[in-house]
């Protein structure tokens, strides 16, 4: 009978191990540890020897035993909404070039905008002894937060506000912002402008909503009902949204969209029509330059910056009280938002 070949065992979270690299070597486990740490102590030879065998084993210092002991685990977790949302890659990217700075590790992860999936990934960071958290907050009440908080987990929150706690926040000027594009579109003449938004339960959204009926207010514009269409950012129900507004004998002449998600829907319900209406949407949105399209535009990337920045200054000892930062919104008249009223 043929001998059945022999495979070696998997070895699967098996790591070798400084005792492993000592025993190759034929050196004690000081001596890997002071080569492993770039400690003074040990000759050309022997160092030479240890590094051959961590070469050979693949040895990689454990890290996270290591800050441990120090009482920092040089990690900060970054919660966010949707990781496929364009508007969050320049602020994730800006979050670790600040962490990678001061020598930490990102770890990020979603809350797909649900409350109970954001505290659950949330506390499952802190259980991970992250140093700090960011949070683009899904839910409303952030008291799940306080004891980690109380032992010192640095918190800030990014684009919305924390829920009924004090915490450092970096926000937008959505009110603003939306109110200076809807202003703009009544400066080219428009008096029947819609909005359509996200979800009613999310800051930015009302803030933005209450930006709108401050300009129409202003201008002395009675908005009615159907002209307001708060929900989901899926594309059927913006689609629908949309398409209602523009409907009947006294259909809207502009729209303003509440954010990135829905100015792309819009974008092409708008280019199936033969009359051409105005919009000004909420976010830059990736070729809206070429497309022409007029945008309240946020900077994700400074927010994000902006974030870390406060998270570290909390991890090194500032103990000022709970910062409110608010960042300005840009116009940027592309062409969508200065057509005049058909």
């Amino acid at each position: 009978m043929a001998e059945t070949a022999r495979h070696p065992e998997p070895r699967y979270g098996n790591r070798p191990t400084m005792k492993d690299v000592a025993a190759r070597a034929g050196v004690g486990l000081k001596t890997v540890s002071r080569v492993v740490n770039s400690e003074p102590g040990v000759t050309p030879d022997t160092e030479r020897r240890v590094q051959e065998a961590i070469d050979a084993l693949g040895f990689r210092r454990n890290d996270s035993a290591r800050v441990l002991r120090k009482g920092r685990t040089a990690s900060i977790g970054l919660v966010l909404e949707d990781l496929a949302d364009p508007f969050y890659g320049p602020l994730s990217r800006a979050v670790e070039e600040v962490a990678r700075a001061h020598g930490a590790l990102l770890i990020n992860g979603s809350s797909a905008e649900d409350p109970e999936r954001e505290q659950e990934l949330v506390l499952a960071l802190c259980a991970r002894r992250v140093d700090g958290l960011i949070v683009i907050p899904a839910a409303d009440d952030h008291r799940y937060l306080e004891p980690e908080i109380k032992a010192g987990v640095a918190t800030v929150f990014v684009d919305r506000p924390a829920g009924q706690i004090q915490a450092d926040m970096v926000l937008s000027d959505s009110f603003g912002g939306a109110r200076e594009g809807v202003a703009h579109l009544i400066a080219h003449g428009h008096r029947r402008i819609g909005f359509i938004g996200d979800q009613p339960r999310i800051h930015t959204a009302t803030e933005r909503l209450r930006g709108y009926h401050a300009a129409m207010a202003e201008a002395g514009i009675t908005v009615q009902e159907s002209w307001v269409s708060l929900g989901s950012t899926d594309p059927e129900r913006v689609r629908a949204a949309a398409e209602a507004m523009l409907a009947g004998p006294e259909p809207v002449t502009a729209l303003f969209s509440g954010n990135n998600r829905v100015t792309v829907t819009v974008v092409r319900v708008l280019a199936d029509r033969e009359r051409p209406v105005a919009l000004v949407g909420f976010d830059d949105i990736e070729l809206a330059d070429l497309l022409g399209i007029t945008v309240i535009s946020q900077d994700p990337a400074a927010a994000g910056r902006t974030a870390a920045e406060h998270l570290f200054r909390r991890l090194d000892g500032a103990g000022h009280p709970p910062a409110r930062v608010e960042l300005p919104t840009r116009l940027i008249a592309r062409g969508t938002g200065e057509i005049p009223p058909s």
